[in-house]
């Protein structure tokens, strides 16, 4: 039967996560909003609109909202010549379609971002396809985008397997009822992934690489 390999990007496939955290706080701060960067680094994983519930008063001027998501949209483009893939990115999504599975992109970038953060990543022959912020109606932990990526895979979600670095990935995914195995490059620790549900954790996508063979992500073709 055909399996698929689900990789959240941001953060687990590319080192981004502290520079959205920094161009959320940039934009935070144009309306009014200065937190501390922890707090602002623990929301990085959510949508936009997830994150900004998280972030901010209930009572706050929620016209600002589309606005400051917008501000960081563009404070984040600064950033787009120092993405980086991390070591073993590109090669495990090369293995695991040479194993036969399915790999999508699962990400609620905007279409704009997903062409940047995809030309950085330079594996688009192993890539089945991918997802965007038009394929979701509501952000992580939300199961939509989990959901999406299965459907763009076509495989049950007994034949898939997600891979993220934050707990709203491992949300996402136990919520679309999905295993997900973890990577800590998102700056998570390994309790707070494993008690979110992950089923593996692992320093990075090179130590899942690495150990490939004896991981759920190796075992599911």
């Amino acid at each position: 039967m055909t399996a698929a390999a689900l990789f959240d990007v941001d953060g687990t496939l590319l080192d981004t996560t502290y520079l959205h955290a920094l161009a959320w706080s940039d934009a935070l701060e144009q309306y009014g909003h200065r937190l501390p960067m922890a707090r602002i680094h623990g929301a990085v994983g959510m949508g936009g609109d997830q994150l900004l519930e998280h972030l901010l008063p209930a009572d706050r001027d929620r016209d600002d909202d589309a606005r400051i998501s917008a501000a960081h949209q563009a404070l984040y483009a600064r950033f787009w010549p120092r993405l980086r893939p991390f070591d073993g990115a590109a090669e495990l999504l090369r293995r695991c379609a040479s194993l036969g599975q399915r790999v999508v992109l699962a990400s609620s970038a905007s279409g704009r971002d997903l062409s940047v953060m995809r030309r950085v990543l330079d594996a688009d022959p192993a890539i089945w396809a991918a997802t965007s912020a038009d394929d979701v109606a509501a952000s992580k932990p939300a199961p939509d985008l989990v959901q999406a990526a299965l459907a763009k895979a076509e495989v049950p979600c007994t034949q898939a397997v997600f891979i993220g670095d934050t707990k709203w990935d491992v949300e996402a995914a136990v919520r679309a009822e999905v295993p997900c195995i973890a990577v800590r490059t998102g700056g998570a620790a390994p309790c707070a992934l494993r008690s979110a549900g992950a089923v593996e954790v692992h320093e990075d996508v090179a130590a899942l690489l690495a150990g490939l063979a004896d991981s759920m992500l190796g075992r599911i073709s």
